[in-house]
């Protein structure tokens, strides 16, 4: 067993959630209007952001499931953070509301802006 496998033994994705890389993500998201969203706070956001990404802060509670609520579940929904680990944090959150297509940036935010 690897050391990888042995830290995250269990913590499979559900079969909703997909990770792409940054050129998989790229031609996903060109195809047309999707559901962008970035998880990051305010100010990482403002600081920069995937074109048409609506901001949605993954440590907001409440006021991010009630921003989820009124996004379409049967649509995919395309997340990313700065990294990629609040995404998916994210990503399983959403799946446990009832989303049913969730895409994840790979390595985040850091890896699409070099």
């Amino acid at each position: 067993m690897s050391l990888l496998s042995f830290l995250f033994k269990g913590q499979s994705l559900p079969d909703e959630i997909q990770i792409l890389d940054r050129e998989e993500y790229k031609k996903a998201i060109s195809k047309g209007k999707v559901q962008l969203v970035d998880v990051r706070t305010k100010g990482e956001f403002m600081s920069g952001h995937i074109k048409g990404a609506k901001n949605i802060d993954f440590f907001q509670g409440s006021a991010f499931d009630n921003a989820f609520s009124k996004i379409n579940k049967e649509k995919p929904v395309y997340l990313y953070c700065q990294s990629g680990n609040r995404s998916q944090r994210a990503a399983r959150k959403l799946v446990k509301m009832g989303f049913t297509e969730v895409y994840d940036l790979r390595g985040g935010y850091r890896t699409w802006s070099y």
